[in-house]
């Protein structure tokens, strides 16, 4: 299993890191030890500025390589809610130096995930919303009707490269309002209105 992230997704999140809106799909990769499911998030000793970014989960249910836009639905039919937690110092570094920065995003456990998942067919995708809260205060709110891309693009884009395997997972990218996390924070989302995880940040 193998964990693809797509980077600037929402125009808001790019603006906020003074990045160009993307022409095509930007991704990246974590290992399976990233995920993190339902358990208390450990502060890593490696970095100071440590991020949440709160993102649209999509599990791969076939194996697929070079899928058509218009046969990429059915490839998936359930979605949860994960963070992509990143070393902010770490990845700033990196990039200075022009080198890659996997170690600020791939880190052990820095890919939570809800264990709650929640079938495409009993919602409408197009109108779903999210809500990321920092100690109860809300600091995400993320629209899918605001993906730069949509799921479907962002598979037929990724399995041009990489085949997508039963279990793979894709993070979606994340809206504006992501911010530091401290030791003592809990975070929290919901979509559509449901809870889908609680971290306690130790």
């Amino acid at each position: 299993m193998k964990i693809i992230c797509i980077g600037r997704n929402y125009a808001e999140h790019a603006k906020e890191l003074k990045n160009d809106i993307p022409e095509e799909p930007l991704f990246f990769l974590k290992p399976d030890t990233a995920i993190l499911k339902e358990k208390d998030f450990y502060f890593p000793n490696f970095t100071n500025d440590l991020h949440f970014e709160c993102e649209i989960v999509v599990k791969i249910d076939k194996v697929g390589k070079n899928i058509e836009e218009k046969f990429a639905h059915k490839y998936y039919s359930e979605i949860t809610l994960g963070i992509d937690f990143t070393a902010r110092d770490l990845q700033q570094k990196c990039k200075e130096k022009g080198l890659p920065w996997e170690k600020a995003k791939g880190f052990d456990n820095s890919a939570p995930i809800s264990s709650k998942w929640i079938k495409l067919d009993s919602i409408d995708f197009g109108k779903t919303e999210f809500n990321f809260f920092q100690n109860g205060k809300l600091k995400q709110k993320g629209l899918t009707s605001e993906m730069i891309f949509s799921i479907d693009q962002i598979i037929a884009y990724v399995s041009k490269f990489i085949t997508l395997k039963t279990g793979d997972l894709i993070f979606t990218g994340t809206p504006s309002g992501v911010g530091p996390v401290q030791i003592g924070d809990v975070l929290t989302a919901d979509m559509n209105g449901e809870h889908m995880f609680e971290f306690m940040v130790k």
